[in-house]
C-alpha cells in the first residue's frame, strides 16, 4: 500500500529536508506540497492522502487552524512537525498521530511511520466491515441483521491505545496495555504501570469511556484494573475480595463491583 503524503511548512529547506528523509520509504509518496495553512487545505481537498505532515506555526491559518478547516471532509491522518515542543500536548489532543521536532530525526520518523501504517490498516479493515455490511443489508437483509446482533460489543479499535500523559514538563506516551491500574484522587487519574506512576488530569468517567471495557473494569468507587494483569483472586470478609496482579500488587475488589470477579471464577 502506498502512503499518498502532503508536506506542509512555510520554510522551503524544511519541506525539502523532510521529503529527502521520506524518500527512504518506499511506501511513501509526496503527492503534493503546501507553503501555509489556506494552500494546505486546498491539496488535501484535491489530492485526498493519506497522510499530512503538519507544521505548526505558519503565516496565516497555524496547523491546528489547517485542521479545523477540514471537519466536514474525511480527514487524513496527521503529524505535527515543529521546532516548538510546548505544543506537544495540544497536538496530541488534536488526534496527531506523532509529534516530530525539527530538525526530524530519521529512526524517530521511521517510527512515526509505522504508527501511521498501523493506523491505515486498522481503518481499511473497518472499510472492509462496512462495504460488507451494507452489501448484506441488501443482499441478504436477514444475514445483515445476524451480523449486526453478533457486533454489538464495541470494537476494540474504537478505544485508545496509548494515552498521551503530560507530567512534570514531560509528554509520555504509555501503551494502553501497560497500563496496571488507575486510581482516581478528585480530578487526576494515576496511572500505574507497574513499575511507574504518572499523573493525568481528567475525570474518571471521562477515562472509562477511552478504555476497552472488555479490558479494564472498574473494581472499586475509584479504581479501574486491567483484567489481563490479574493472575489471582483472593476472596476477602463482607463479599469482598482482592485481584492480585501481576506485579505482586493486591486491589480491593468492592462488593458494589463483584460481578466483575465473576468472569475469573467459573
Amino acid at each position: 500500500m502506498t502512503i499518498r503524503t502532503i508536506l506542509v511548512d512555510d520554510e522551503p529547506l524544511a519541506t525539502q529536508g523532510l521529503q529527502l528523509r521520506l524518500d527512504a520509504h518506499d511506501d511513501v509518496e509526496v503527492v503534493a506540497t503546501a507553503n501555509n495553512g489556506r494552500e494546505a487545505i486546498r491539496a488535501v481537498k484535491t489530492h485526498k492522502p493519506d497522510l499530512v505532515f503538519l507544521d505548526i506555526q505558519m503565516p496565516g491559518f497555524d496547523g491546528f487552524s489547517v485542521i479545523s478547516g477540514l471537519m466536514e471532509v474525511e480527514p487524513p491522518l496527521f503529524v505535527f512537525v515543529t521546532a516548538y515542543s510546548e505544543h506537544a500536548l495540544k497536538a496530541f489532543e488534536a488526534k496527531a498521530v506523532d509529534y516530530l521536532m525539527k530538525p526530524v530525526d530519521e529512526d524517530r520518523l521511521a517510527a512515526t511511520l509505522d504508527r501511521v501504517r498501523e493506523r491505515l490498516a486498522e481503518k481499511g479493515a473497518s472499510r472492509k466491515a462496512e462495504k460488507l455490511q451494507s452489501a448484506l443489508e441488501e443482499h441478504a437483509p436477514e444475514v445483515a441483521e445476524s451480523v449486526a446482533d453478533g457486533n454489538d460489543r464495541p470494537a476494540a479499535s474504537r478505544y485508545e491505545q496509548v494515552i498521551n500523559i503530560r507530567d512534570q514538563g514531560q509528554i509520555f506516551r504509555v501503551d494502553v496495555e501497560d497500563i496496571e491500574r488507575i486510581d482516581a484522587a478528585g480530578d487526576y487519574m494515576c496511572i500505574q504501570t507497574g513499575d511507574n506512576t504518572l499523573i493525568l488530569r481528567e475525570t474518571m468517567k471521562d477515562l472509562e469511556k477511552r478504555l476497552d471495557p472488555r479490558r479494564f473494569q472498574r473494581v472499586h468507587r475509584s479504581t479501574i484494573v486491567n483484567l489481563d494483569q490479574v493472575k489471582q483472586v483472593k476472596p476477602h470478609t463482607n463479599g469482598e475480595c482482592f485481584l492480585v496482579l501481576d506485579s505482586g500488587a493486591e486491589v480491593k475488589v468492592s462488593r458494589s463491583y463483584r460481578d466483575v470477579v465473576a468472569r475469573f471464577v467459573h
